[in-house]
């Protein structure tokens, strides 16, 4: 029988990259599943702490084991920002387009575009938690490329390719990315 995570969060395209990584090895469920409708709150200052925030939350409430992910991108030229922020950049509107605006906006003149995505996955699991953290280091380019993907993928291109992660598809995407490397991690420690 497989075994039953919940994915703490309520992202459609990330319960759908997540699943396709796991690539049905386990049963996932999502919070609509278990009929969460709670506005779960995210009010720690690192990736780290809003995923072990989230997790904790579904554990304490539902007592199912669980994961949850916490993921910024961060830009060398601005301290790391958006980091923890990547979200809510732009406002609390979580616009995309408005997050990339800003960003490519705050990086004019700037010659240094290197940036990273980071994930950071917190499993509670039989009661223990456990992190897994994902890095995917490349650049910001000038304007958007590509259709595929959400959030800041159409302006971040990846170390040793040209495409822009919106350009490069889901398929290679979930090979290479920053989730995929923190999930990897994950599915590393369950198959254990």
């Amino acid at each position: 029988m497989k075994r039953k995570l919940v994915f703490v969060t309520n992202n459609a395209h990330k319960l759908e990259e997540i699943s396709s990584i796991l690539d049905g090895k386990m049963e996932l469920l999502s919070l609509k599943d278990i009929q969460c409708t709670a506005d779960i709150p995210e009010t720690a200052d690192t990736l780290e702490g809003n995923a072990i925030q989230k997790a904790e939350y579904i554990h304490r409430h539902y007592g199912l084991d669980c994961f949850a992910d916490d993921t910024g991108l961060e830009v060398e030229a601005l301290d790391g920002a958006p980091g923890v922020y990547s979200a809510r950049y732009a406002g609390e509107g979580h616009d995309s387009e408005a997050n990339m605006q800003k960003l490519l906006h705050n990086l004019e003149g700037k010659d240094n575009r290197k940036a990273q995505f980071r994930t950071a996955i917190c499993l509670i699991m039989d009661n223990e938690q456990h992190l897994f953290e994902g890095i995917c280091r490349g650049e910001i380019i000038k304007e958007k490329r590509g259709g595929a993907g959400f959030g800041y993928d159409p302006i971040f291109v990846p170390e040793g390719y040209t495409e822009t992660f919106a350009e490069l598809g889901n398929d290679i995407k979930n090979t290479i990315s920053h989730r995929a490397k923190a999930v990897q991690m994950l599915c590393e420690f369950l198959n254990k």
